[in-house]
């Protein structure tokens, strides 16, 4: 772990501490309302260019595991902003038993969204090849190697896609 990183643990007493921060949420809104810091913003990562930021208050970046942060940490960089990452984000977050707001609107979270958007595209493929034409394996096959390629790479396609969705793209 680097400066450019902070521990769950270390967040926590700087919050304790009454330290200026800005805990800046990355990801998309139906994730931030799914669980996120108390007290934490939200700015989806490809709207971040837009936030403005007051100079004395450190920013720390936020996802669900630290991947988009660095993305944003990078982009902030670049712009003569610095920032840190919560390292392992708001999954190391809750793992430590640390307090995690909810938005009280219903909404999936891109991860589940993404599980139930594989899910039924396996059956269909399944389901196609049984009773159409064999050929509709290959649907799952491809949706095969893009969870492989997701669990690789922490890079997901489709959670990249449904991000876009106009019900993932509310105003916070």
């Amino acid at each position: 772990m680097t400066m450019e990183e902070i521990a769950p643990a270390a967040l926590d007493a700087w919050i304790t501490q009454g330290m200026r921060l800005r805990l800046v949420d990355v990801r998309s809104p139906s994730e931030f309302a799914s669980g996120h810091l108390p007290g934490a913003v939200n700015r989806p990562l490809e709207t971040l260019g837009s936030a403005s930021w007051e100079s004395g208050e450190r920013i720390v970046l936020l996802c669900q595991a630290g991947t988009r942060a660095r993305m944003a940490q990078q982009a902030l960089r670049s712009a003569g902003v610095e920032a840190c990452v919560l390292c392992g984000g708001t999954a190391a977050w809750r793992a430590e038993g640390r307090a995690i707001a909810r938005d009280t609107a219903t909404s999936w979270s891109l991860e589940r969204q993404v599980r139930l958007g594989a899910g039924m595209l396996v059956l269909l493929g399944t389901l196609a090849s049984a009773l159409l034409d064999a050929k509709w394996l290959l649907l799952t096959g491809v949706v095969g190697a893009g969870l492989t390629f997701a669990g690789l790479t922490d890079i997901c396609m489709m959670g990249n896609l449904l991000a876009h969705m106009p019900w993932n793209r509310r105003n916070t």
